[in-house]
């Protein structure tokens, strides 16, 4: 087994402008155990708490956001049929020698799942995670007030995990939007769901930290830039919406590493928009693609890579971004990138990591001009890539 194989690079994943994954993606959270009969903590005198948003009554401002909130946020049932696994030695010589050469035809059995949305319109569009509808094309929506609807799913975009469902309503209650952009780690997070089956659960917490890469998240097929809060999320908050102190949605609850004792994610409610907004009006949504494998230099990696024999080409710096591989025919081919040239900008902004090439390419438009500044031996050059859609699995 090679040495790219080892280091976990998918060709397909990577000619995005992606980051070598090395975490499962769960759905599980466990809370550490609660210590008693501890003193407080001293903190120091430049660490600043969230400021407690006040009122002049007795509800404090997370039932104030819940209140306005939570009649629009919605529980989603949903069936899918999937066909049993037949054990791969029933295919076995052995196997045919007892029972035939007839294998067991696979039996079909519906696969039933809970996940949280919220309504975004009065006639009945709601957002969720694309995994939570993933499979079907008919969900049942329950609002808080127990009413059911039939939800379609009018489209899944497995790449940002957002998906679009409509129910036949009107004059329902909506969600009002925040900002992702503007937000600052310390600030309140409060999240609402299903999690677990157990309907309008509500958790808080605080943003731990923002632009949390899909690698770091444990997602590596994903483009998002994620939100880390410590606002409880669990199975069934799938979906659901992470609220700021005003009520207003900054994100989409979503997959949580089972390792990190509490740590959630969200994508960032402009990333679901801008999806949303494409799934509304083609089914589908288009990411900009350009393809080139590549990964972000470190000394050790260098060392690993020069001695390896299978790259033509030798490394001679311990950072940056450098392309191990460009996708025949792609639109970095054809602008003109080579395999061991090492990317420096893009659309004039100092790109570190991969993660950084990846958010520009993501950033740009399909078909335009996207200026890369790379270093090739030693001399810089600019390419103009037009980037193009990124290919569907149907036609990889």
């Amino acid at each position: 087994m090679g040495l790219l194989t080892r280091l976990g690079i998918s060709l397909g994943l990577l000619a995005l402008g992606g980051t070598v994954g090395v975490l499962g993606n769960q759905y599980l959270s466990r809370k550490a155990p609660l210590e008693v009969n501890k003193p407080p903590a001293i903190l120091p005198a430049s660490l600043s708490l969230p400021v407690i948003p006040q009122n002049d009554g007795n509800v404090n401002f997370i039932a104030q956001a819940v209140q306005k909130v939570g009649p629009a946020v919605v529980r989603i049932d949903s069936a899918r049929e999937v066909a049993d696994q037949i054990p791969e030695e029933f295919k076995q010589p052995f196997f045919r020698r007892f029972f035939g050469n007839e294998v067991p035809i696979p039996r079909e059995h519906l696969e039933r799942g809970t996940g949280s949305g919220f309504i975004i319109s009065t006639d009945g569009l709601l957002l969720t995670n694309a995994h939570v509808v993933e499979g079907t094309t008919q969900v049942k929506v329950t609002l808080k007030n127990g009413q059911t609807y039939q939800g379609k799913v009018l489209g899944v975009d497995n790449m940002t995990d957002v998906a679009l469902v409509k129910i036949e309503a009107e004059n329902l209650p909506t969600v009002t939007f925040g900002k992702a952009e503007t937000l600052t780690p310390g600030e309140w997070a409060i999240a609402i769901g299903n999690p677990l089956g157990l309907d309008n659960t509500v958790t808080v917490g605080i943003i731990s930290a923002l632009g949390r890469t899909s690698s770091e998240v444990g997602v590596p097929d994903k483009r998002v830039r994620f939100i880390q809060t410590d606002a409880a999320i669990n199975p069934g908050n799938s979906g659901g919406p992470l609220l700021n102190a005003k009520g207003e949605v900054i994100g989409i609850n979503t997959a949580i590493r089972a390792d990190a004792q509490g740590l959630g994610f969200a994508i960032p409610i402009e990333t679901a928009q801008k999806v949303a907004g494409q799934l509304s009006s083609k089914g589908k949504a288009e990411h900009p693609y350009i393809g080139i494998q590549m990964v972000t230099l470190t000394p050790e990696l260098r060392q690993q890579l020069n001695e390896t024999k299978e790259l033509n080409f030798n490394i001679d710096q311990n950072e940056g971004v450098i392309v191990l591989r460009v996708v025949e025919n792609s639109p970095a081919q054809k602008a003109g990138m080579q395999p061991g040239d090492i990317i420096e900008t893009v659309a004039g902004n100092p790109v570190k990591t991969a993660a950084d090439v990846q958010q520009g390419v993501e950033t740009s438009a399909i078909g335009g001009n996207l200026e890369i500044e790379i270093n090739r031996r030693g001399k810089q050059q600019t390419l103009t890539v037009q980037p193009g859609v990124f290919p569907s699995k149907s036609s990889e």
